[in-house]
C-alpha cells in the first residue's frame, strides 16, 4: 500500500533471498527513484524461484502496485496464501488464498494480477542505487508531524527548501512574494556514519529546493511505521530519504529543482 501511494507502476525484482520494489525515473529530468528491499525469509514459510540462468538467477516484473495491494487487502483473514507467477491470457501473479469458513470445506479464492516480464537486456536499470556522497545526514522528526507541516506549506507554495546540519537541526522554509514561513526542528540527532562522511562545519546548513508534491507524496504513502527514518542531503542536488523497519528498508530519492 505504501508503494501504491508513491507510484502507479514499479518493478518487482525477485532473487533467491530478497524481493525488491523499484522505481527508476530519470533523476536528471526531475524524476524520483525508489528502492524497497524485503528479505523473503521474513515473509514466506516456503519460497521457490528459478531465474533465467544460474548466473542471472532472478526475475524482473513490471507491476501495478495498487492492483497487488487491492488483491492482498481482500485476503487479510486468509489462513494461508500462495503467490505464483503464471501464464494466463498474459503473465500474472496469481494469489491463491485459503479463507476461513464455518464448515469443514475450505474456501479458496484466487486473484490474477497482470504483470509484464522485463527482458534481461533492461535489468541493468534496476540495480541497487549508490549511497550518494552526502553533505549532511540527519534523523527525521516524526513522519506524522513532518506530513502535517508539509501539507500546510503546500497551500502556500509549490516549492520548499529543506535544510539541515550536523548539529541535529532541520528547517523547512517557504518564501514567496507574499509570505515567508520557516519551521524549525532541533535535537534530531545525526547518524554515526554522517560524522565521517561530511566534511562540513557541524553548524553549516546543507539545503535542497524541492517540489512540495514530491515530498508530500512520500509522506502520504507511509503505511510503514519505521524504527528509524533519516535523510541524507547532497547540497543543492538531492534529498535521499531512508526508512528502516525490522523487515523492510525503503530508500527514496528526490532531486532538487532550480
Amino acid at each position: 500500500m505504501t508503494i501504491s501511494k508513491l507510484t502507479k507502476t514499479c518493478v518487482l525484482r525477485l532473487t533467491p533471498d530478497n524481493l525488491f520494489f523499484i522505481l527508476s525515473e530519470k533523476v536528471a529530468n526531475g524524476g524520483v527513484s525508489m528502492w524497497c528491499e524485503l528479505a523473503q525469509a521474513n515473509f514466506f514459510d516456503e519460497y521457490q524461484m528459478e531465474g533465467v540462468t544460474q548466473e542471472d538467477n532472478e526475475i524482473c516484473l513490471e507491476v501495478v502496485p495498487e492492483n497487488l495491494a487491492r488483491a492482498l487487502k481482500t485476503l487479510q483473514n486468509a489462513k494461508a496464501l500462495k503467490v505464483k507467477l503464471t501464464k494466463k491470457h498474459c503473465p500474472c501473479l496469481t494469489i491463491a488464498a485459503d479463507l476461513p469458513t464455518l464448515s469443514t470445506v475450505s474456501r479458496v479464492v484466487m486473484h490474477d494480477v497482470p504483470v509484464d516480464v522485463i527482458p534481461r537486456k533492461l535489468w541493468h536499470e534496476f540495480k541497487e542505487p549508490h549511497m550518494p556522497n552526502f553533505d549532511v545526514s540527519i534523523y527525521l522528526p516524526p513522519l506524522k508531524t513532518l506530513k502535517n507541516v508539509v501539507d500546510r506549506m503546500k497551500n502556500l507554495s509549490n516549492f520548499l527548501v529543506l535544510e539541515a546540519n550536523m548539529s541535529g537541526e532541520m528547517n523547512l522554509k517557504i518564501e514567496t512574494d507574499l509570505v515567508s514561513v520557516t519551521t524549525h526542528f532541533k535535537d534530531l540527532g545525526n547518524p554515526p556514519w554522517g560524522e565521517d562522511g561530511s566534511q562540513r562545519d557541524s553548524d553549516s546548513m546543507a539545503q535542497a529546493r524541492l517540489d512540495v508534491r514530491r515530498l508530500q507524496q512520500f509522506l502520504m504513502g507511509q503505511q510503514v511505521n519505521p524504527t528509524k527514518a533519516l535523510c541524507n542531503l547532497v547540497h543543492q542536488r538531492l534529498v535521499h530519504l531512508i526508512l528502516l523497519h525490522e523487515d523492510v528498508s525503503l530508500q527514496y530519492f528526490i532531486p532538487t529543482v532550480a
